[in-house]
């Protein structure tokens, strides 16, 4: 029988697959980070869970900062203008640029053993 993975290594699935959610495969990697933060939920290691809950709450506001608001922004703004387009690009590229450099720094932070807090979206209590 396998022996559970460490809690270390659990954190780093977590941040990975919360980057991947972001660059690679949308849908599909948050999926798998909920089947990973259900499976783990109970989990007495404080590292384990403060990753989990840190990424599954950073990427449920990633969707609706990189979806909904652009969306939103789409269906309020005439995009006849081009300074509509400008606009809606360069929040798109800022926000998704911030949310994969905060998901690096949780990499980091996991790969070293050391619990983090997303700066808006994170949770102190986990």
């Amino acid at each position: 029988m396998d022996a559970p993975p460490a809690p270390r290594e659990q954190a780093m699935q977590a941040e990975a697959l919360y980057l991947i959610n972001l660059l690679l495969a949308p849908g599909l990697a948050f999926l798998l980070l909920l089947w990973l933060a259900h499976r783990h939920r109970a989990s007495a290691n404080p590292l384990t869970r403060c990753h989990l809950r840190q990424t599954v709450t950073a990427s449920l506001w990633a969707g609706l900062l990189l979806i909904a608001v652009p969306a939103l922004f789409v269906l309020t703004v005439d995009l006849d203008r081009p300074a509509a387009w400008i606009l809606l690009l360069l929040y798109v590229l800022c926000c998704h640029a911030t949310l994969v450099l905060l998901g690096v720094l949780g990499l980091s932070r996991a790969i070293a053993g050391q619990t983090f807090v997303y700066p808006l979206p994170g949770s102190r209590t986990w």
